[in-house]
This record gives structure tokens, C-alpha cells and sequence, in this order.
């Protein structure tokens, strides 16, 4: 079953993250789409979807995503399996890491998606997340960090991509 891989990007980060998420789980199984290029409604044409999204300064979202935020609220992705993952920085915005994954998954969820692959958010410094579950536990997706623990990006990428893999398999057995 093929996965989508939607995500915008500034710096390239989060697009580099995409290119190392698609090597993990295999090429053949995961297009990538840059937002700015495609339409969202390209997604429609999965069944499994990943949105990669970046946080910008006091919490903004990066701005492929927000010049296509209503796009997203116009989505029906009722019968999507949805997963994120964000970029964001700890220790310079400390008071508003992965706030646009928050948003994002806020905006997914709305939208009648099951979302799954959620992170826990042992190992990281920050004071402050719109992308924590309820119980604080955990993060609504993989969150990444390349201005302070770049070190950790990769095996936190496999992990997250071995965790997906599995959550895939259990939703598509259980069918």
C-alpha cells in the first residue's frame, strides 16, 4: 500500500526529513509531495498519509502551510490514516515547540482522521507545546529538532518509521 508524504519547507530541514523517512520505510512505498508544488487533495489519492510541518518563531506555521491552511480544513480525511512529524527549536522557542504540529494535528483530527504514530517526549527541553496529547506524554507526531539535537535526528526517524510500520500492520490486520 503506497503512503503520501506531504510536507512544506523553508530551510530544507523537513524536506530532508521526508527524504530520510521514504529511504526507512522504502522508496517504493511512500511518495513524496512538496506543498507548495501539488494540491492537498492529492492526498485523497491514499490511504495513508504523513504531513511534515515546521514551526516558525512564536509558534507560526511554515508558510507553504499556512498560504494552504483552509486547504486543509476543506480536506475530508475520514477514511485516512494520518501521521506527522515537525521541526521545531527547543531551547531558542522554548515556549512554542512543534506548535504548528499541534495546529496541524488539531486541524487533521477535525477532519475525522485516525492520526496515529505518536511520540513520546522523553529527551527533549522545553517549556511549552501545542503538540502534546492530553495526558502530556506524548508528542502528536515525530518531533524533530535540527538546531539543537540534530544528533538524535536520525535513529529518532527509524524508530518513529519501525513504530508507524507496526501501528500500520495492527490497523490493516484488524480489518
Amino acid at each position: 500500500m503506497k503512503i503520501g508524504l506531504f510536507y512544506g519547507s523553508t530551510t530544507c530541514y523537513t524536506e530532508m526529513a521526508a527524504e530520510k523517512i521514504q529511504a526507512e520505510i522504502g522508496e517504493q512505498y511512500i511518495d513524496i509531495f512538496n506543498i507548495k508544488d501539488v494540491p492537498l487533495t492529492q492526498c485523497y489519492q491514499y490511504d495513508i498519509i504523513i504531513f511534515g510541518i515546521s514551526t516558525w518563531d512564536y509558534g507560526e506555521i511554515q508558510e507553504d502551510w499556512e498560504a494552504h491552511w483552509q486547504d486543509v480544513s476543506d480536506l475530508n480525511l475520514s477514511d485516512k490514516m494520518v501521521a506527522l512529524y515537525g521541526m521545531g527549536d527547543q531551547i531558542g522557542y522554548s515556549d512554542w515547540f512543534q506548535d504548528a504540529l499541534g495546529l496541524l494535528h488539531d486541524v487533521v483530527i477535525a477532519q475525522g482522521a485516525y492520526v496515529f504514530g505518536y511520540w513520546p517526549n522523553i529527551g527533549y527541553e522545553f517549556a511549552a507545546s501545542k503538540a502534546l496529547t492530553d495526558d502530556q506524554k506524548n508528542f502528536v507526531g515525530l518531533a524533530l529538532d535540527e538546531d539543537n539535537q540534530y544528533q538524535l535526528s536520525d535513529e529518532r526517524i527509524k524508530t518513529w518509521c519501525q513504530q508507524i510500520k507496526k501501528e500500520i500492520d495492527e490497523v490493516l490486520n484488524a480489518e
